[in-house]
């Protein structure tokens, strides 16, 4: 887990190495202090006189060391938080770019609410964690180590008594981790479900509001929110006795020292033990216990940034189930497209298969409908073409090449798909229409649009092809969206064009025009168009009817109304007088 993870640092390796190099200079200096302290002292008090230049020397040397002890504290600290930051900053490109890597099934293992989790909130205490790491882990046990043996050098009896509150804070440590342990892993798990209530509620924001849902979706909100504050509360305040128990370690352990110590120094006139010696003392036994506390910070912060790096490594030793072949094949020869004896289902652990022996040939540059029920698995037959889902058995060739030995960006790039949910970015009308080109002129831009009828509504913003689309698309209407996305597909100039009831916004006479432009302007391109209005469909060179995941009949518009029932029942139920497409 850690070899992957480090493989973020990169640039940043030396802040990372010069982190603990400065922490350590920094240590040394703070452990050397209280022995030139305890040296002045001790020169003090044998001296029958005050010698203001002997002061003044131990105060230059002081003085000299707490400076560059700072300044060796800032430099650690400045390039702690630079290799933090950017170790973060690569962290979350790696995880961005392996998830772009991902085809929809390894997006499905994971869910989108979790993924944004691991991008923000898991990053967040890894990159925190990181910077302990480099910093305060290597500090502490310097620190510790350093004052342990400095004390034993003054009075190997005290020392004895830090080893003692050693061990019994390293047991008090352990039994707050065990306990607080479990409680911070199921914290991470609520934030993926509290992060997808909030999802889904933003996404369905005007479905909440036309059915007077908010205060239901606020207490859903409120429960989740609630959860998560549970298994938090459970563990931090499990962990929230490291800080009174460490104190009562310290208080008691100086109290002890000082009450010995005193009692020495005043029974052995000094011999055994003097002024200084107790001061040093004191101080290094601050040392350690400070160094203890810092530790257990460490620990707590480690515990936490365990989980999030465990569910980060996940997200990138996952390996995409569709990738490129090792020599793929970089042409595709026509729109032609084949489907021999094919099953698939979503996941290996489904008992029920979305699609059961498909068999199909598309000649080149026909135009085909797809008409059926809703969860007919019209949408999961067309999503296999440019391999957004591979076949579970069987082949799909496009072009008379089976689709899994194209190089991915070729196939995709000849076979456009317009999504049932239609997806727009924030950016300009050109920026969107470019993603089907980005090299495309603008008068490339204007054609596509005219034959998506996306046009007339363009010129009429104040701004044209440059006016802003919000994010989502908010602010255009769903037939216009549509319209956009027609011609951002249209744009790649592909061998295959998928339009996955991409019309159902639009009214019939517009969605008539819209297939007349195919018509004329993509002949030699094979056009898959699933709809529910038969109207949409009914000029289709073959029109296939599906039905729970198996082709029903294939056949012409005349050829259906003679022969299928349910296509003669809703072709008419959509042709009466008020039905859809009245003409």
């Amino acid at each position: 887990m850690l070899k992957t993870l480090l493989k973020s640092v990169r640039q940043y390796l030396a802040s990372t190495i010069l982190t603990p190099i400065f922490v350590t200079f920094e240590v040394i200096l703070e452990i050397l202090i209280p022995k030139v302290i305890s040296n002045m002292i001790n020169v003090l008090q044998n001296s029958t006189d005050v010698n203001f230049s002997v002061i003044g020397a131990y105060g230059g040397i002081l003085l000299s060391m707490a400076i560059l002890s700072l300044v060796f504290g800032m430099l650690s600290g400045m390039f702690a938080a630079r290799a933090s930051s950017g170790f973060a900053r690569n962290l979350r490109h790696d995880l961005f770019a392996k998830i772009q890597t991902y085809s929809f099934k390894n997006i499905d293992k994971f869910s989108v609410s979790s993924l944004v989790t691991r991008l923000t909130v898991d990053i967040f205490y890894i990159k925190d964690a990181y910077q302990y790491v480099i910093r305060i882990a290597v500090r502490s046990p310097i620190m510790l180590i350093c004052a342990l043996i400095m004390s034993f050098t003054v009075n190997s009896v005290f020392s004895f008594v830090f080893l003692g509150l050693l061990v019994f804070i390293g047991i008090g440590i352990f039994l707050m981790l065990f306990f607080a342990l479990p409680s911070f892993k199921k914290a991470f798990h609520r934030y993926d479900l509290l992060n997808n209530d909030i999802q889904e509620n933003i996404k369905g924001i005007r479905v909440v509001k036309s059915y007077v849902k908010e205060n239901y979706e606020i207490g859903k909100l409120s429960e989740s929110s609630k959860n998560l504050a549970k298994n938090f509360l459970k563990a931090e305040t499990i962990m929230s006795f490291a800080m009174p128990m460490m104190q009562f370690a310290m208080y008691t352990s100086m109290t002890f020292i000082c009450a010995l110590g005193s009692y020495i120094i005043v029974d052995s006139f000094g011999l055994n033990l003097n002024v200084g010696q107790l001061q040093e003392l004191t101080t290094y036994g601050m040392q350690i216990l400070s160094s203890l506390m810092m530790f257990s910070m460490v620990f707590v912060m480690i515990s936490m940034a365990a989980e999030c790096a465990v569910r980060c490594v996940e997200v990138l030793k996952e390996e995409p189930d569709i990738a490129n072949p090792e020599n793929p094949i970089f042409e595709v020869k026509d729109g032609s497209i084949s489907f021999d004896k094919v099953f698939f289902k979503y996941s290996e652990k489904a008992e029920k298969y979305a699609l059961n022996d498909i068999n199909l040939t598309i000649p080149s540059g026909s135009t085909v409908g797809i008409f059926g029920a809703t969860g007919s698995s019209k949408s999961s037959l067309v999503n296999l073409i440019c391999r957004l889902y591979d076949v579970s058995e069987g082949s799909v060739k496009v072009g008379g090449v089976d689709v899994k030995d194209y190089d991915l960006k070729t196939l995709r790039d000849q076979v456009a798909v317009v999504l049932q949910k239609n997806v727009l970015f924030k950016g300009t009308i050109k920026d969107n229409i470019r993603w089907g080109n980005e090299n495309a002129t603008d008068e490339e831009i204007v054609e596509v649009c005219k034959l998506a009828e996306a046009s007339e509504f363009i010129e009429q913003f104040k701004d044209g092809y440059d006016h802003m689309i919000e994010q989502g698309g908010s602010n255009v209407s769903g037939g216009q969206k549509q319209r956009l996305c027609i011609a951002r597909a249209l744009l790649k100039k592909p061998k295959v064009l998928i339009l996955d009831d991409s019309t159902s916004a639009v009214d019939t006479k517009t969605d008539y025009k819209i297939r007349l432009s195919f018509k004329n302007y993509i002949p030699s391109t094979t056009k898959i168009i699933i709809g529910q209005r038969i109207s949409s469909l009914q000029d289709s060179d073959m029109i296939i009817i599906m039905n729970d995941g198996m082709i029903q009949q294939v056949g012409t518009h005349e050829e259906l109304l003679k022969t299928n029932k349910i296509y003669q029942e809703v072709y008419n139920s959509q042709n009466r007088v008020g039905g859809d497409g009245n003409e």
